[in-house]
């Protein structure tokens, strides 16, 4: 704990030099250079809401089509986030202008929806349903303009810039439903510098949209697919009624324009967050929860040195034997607890997570993980969780021969399967709840074979291979005898009690981590970029140390109240933050999502319950481990005969 004291403030030191204000990333595919007139494709990527939660393809809705449609072969993480990527009729050409142009209009006549499909294309409209589309694996986003300083006059009143991800499908106005029909592309491209002789070549860096509504009298359309769009505000917009069949132009302009903005940086539009002073907040926040355990772990421990030192001068052996305390269970604290065999399993598959957490963190502050590849982060966790289970196997086969466990083989199959089982089950369960909706969302078979194939076929060998290894070497040597006979335990004060214990020791790492979490819901449930892997990596580590010193801390209380049942409940007692994480999303439901019906509710809680389990698995395996190295320590430093 001394040692963690000394490194953290040069951790600090070091990450606060990496994290700068902006994300750092590299950035993971080759550019491609347009000449003047090169066709750029414009791809669709999904509709997502934040009110369903349920991602849905893009030609779920009567969009214009292509001749041929194609789909893209997507990665796992792409294929798990609901990703369909296909090609799209805009007809985009290199720093070439387009008026505007009718998409899919036979001989000029308007798109004819029927009943049905008008009321599939309100209901996604009432649901907020938003539309994302990708030119050069940019994704398209809206500017919102917002005023930052009110007061003054409209001149000095500056505009605060933000990106909206996507654009909305349409809008509810006065209980009409409106559609998004005309879409302003404009894409921003910047021009690489070449010798004199040589054509220009250029890269798209940004890529933004206007939607708008036009209605299907105000616009004009000639025979050349051209059209002219309304001036000012002389238009009105294009109603969608869902009781009867509706006409309407699918239109779209391009407008391109040159920027400063290179290549490598283009995603920092996406990625630059306005309320980093928060972060650093958190950070702070963080660091003085952690000093305030390290002041009451330093108390214990020279009180414990003082202790020992007592304990341990030949002439005081009579009087300090009255006294109650951790020394008197010495000869009970390393008695085997109940159900051996499955404290070691979670505490193998916490090490798995833990060591595949903190890979894929450290990967993407390094900038590996860029977000121009898509899914790649999932990807990376899915396939390290998998082979990290040769090290889950190992620490879970040593720690179950220390506890005087037989049946390796059963304690290896058990840590293969206990956790991901209960993962795979629950997202199986709500997998059929998607499919039932027809969303992208849902995982298809052949996908669900592969993960299966994978973690039968990769995971459990890695995870027998650990175990047998783990469970033949040399058990942790344990400092004192254990009794024949257990001692009797005196009654507990209510302090004392398991979940009085939970409520007290998550409290401070929660606290630590709370700001961070809060950013990370807002990625994973409205749809938000999130990329401040600097920040979060630090959160880790700070999270890691909280841990561990509330661990020491209320192992220490239990050991001096005469309780030496510490191996299941140090467990337990350490994971208690996940409980005000599961709190933390109940009120992050209630207050920030406006999800109102069962399926999305469904979604939500069951994703939020394999959350809340990983995280306590983490952070209990976190505390066990350091709870478990202090009591050997005080122990081995007692003299016994």
């Amino acid at each position: 704990s001394f040692s963690k004291q000394v490194w953290l403030p040069w951790s600090l030191l070091l990450l606060s030099f990496m994290c700068g204000t902006r994300a750092f990333y590299v950035p993971g595919v080759a550019p491609i250079n347009f000449h003047q007139n090169d066709p750029v494709e414009i791809k669709a990527v999904k509709l997502t809401s934040s009110r369903t939660q349920l991602p849905y393809e893009y030609y779920s809705l009567p969009f214009c089509q292509p001749l041929k449609i194609t789909y893209k072969a997507e990665n796992l993480g792409e294929v798990l986030r609901g990703d369909r990527i296909v090609n799209t009729p805009f007809q985009v050409l290199m720093n070439s202008e387009k008026k505007c142009e009718v998409l899919c209009s036979e001989s000029n006549k308007p798109v004819t929806l029927s009943v049905k499909e008008s009321r599939l294309v309100a209901e996604r409209i009432t649901e907020d349903y938003y539309v994302h589309l990708i030119a050069d694996n940019l994704p398209v986003a809206t500017r919102l303009e917002l005023y930052s300083n009110r007061d003054g006059d409209d001149k000095k009143k500056e505009k605060d810039v933000q990106f909206e991800h996507g654009y909305r499908l349409g809008f509810v106005e006065m209980n009409k439903i409106y559609l998004h029909n005309h879409l302003s592309f404009i894409l921003y491209y910047h021009r690489e510098d070449l010798e004199e002789d040589q054509e220009h070549t250029y890269r798209v860096v940004r890529f933004e949209v206007i939607p708008q509504s036009i209605r299907l009298e105000d616009l004009k359309v000639d025979e050349k697919s051209s059209c002219t769009l309304p001036e000012g505000a002389k238009s009105s917009p294009q109603e969608i009624d869902p009781t009867k069949e509706n006409k309407l132009y699918f239109t779209y302009s391009v407008h391109w324009e040159e920027s400063d903005i290179k290549w490598a940086s283009r995603w920092d539009t996406y990625l630059t967050m306005s309320d980093v002073q928060i972060h650093w907040f958190s950070i702070i926040n963080s660091v003085v929860v952690v000093f305030f355990l390290s002041g009451i772990l330093s108390m214990i421990i020279i009180r414990t040195l003082r202790d020992i030192a007592n304990y341990n001068k030949e002439d005081d052996i009579e009087d300090t034997m009255e006294e109650s305390g951790w020394k008197l269970v010495h000869g009970d604290v390393f008695r085997p607890p109940q159900y051996p065999m499955i404290l070691s399993s979670l505490l193998g598959s916490g090490i798995q997570l833990f060591c595949m957490i903190l890979i894929v963190i450290f990967v993407a502050m390094l900038g590996m993980l860029s977000p121009s590849s898509r899914g790649a982060l999932m990807t990376t966790a899915c396939f390290l969780f998998m082979f990290m289970g040769v090290f889950g196997g190992f620490s879970a086969g040593r720690l179950y021969r220390t506890l005087k466990g037989h049946r390796w083989k059963k304690g290896a199959f058990c840590t293969a399967t206990l956790y991901p089982g209960v993962v795979f089950g629950i997202c199986f369960v709500l997998n059929c709840f998607i499919w039932g909706k027809h969303s992208s969302g849902a995982v298809p078979f052949p996908t669900m074979v592969a993960l299966l194939c994978m973690w039968f076929g990769i995971s459990l060998p890695l995870v027998y291979l650990g175990y047998y290894f783990g469970f033949r070497k040399q058990p942790y040597d344990n400092p004192v005898r254990t009794n024949q006979i257990p001692r009797q335990i005196p009654e507990q004060r209510w302090y004392m009690n398991r979940f009085v214990g939970i409520l007290m020791a998550g409290i401070l790492p929660f606290g630590a981590m709370f700001i961070e979490l809060f950013f990370i819901f807002s990625a994973i449930w409205e749809n938000q970029f999130y990329y401040l892997f600097g920040f979060l990596f630090l959160v880790f580590i700070i999270l890691v140390v909280s841990c561990s010193q509330i661990s020491i801390v209320m192992v220490y209380f239990q050991l001096c109240a005469e309780d030496y049942r510490w191996w299941w409940r140090n467990f337990l007692v350490s994971g208690g933050s996940a409980f005000y994480v599961l709190v933390y999303a109940i009120f992050y439901f209630v207050n920030k999502l406006d999800i109102v019906e069962f399926i999305p509710s469904l979604l939500y809680f069951g994703y939020t319950a394999l959350m809340v389990l990983s995280f306590w698995l983490l952070t209990g395996t976190i505390g066990f481990y350091a709870a478990y190295m202090f009591v050997r320590k005080i122990y081995a430093a007692v003299k016994i005969d």
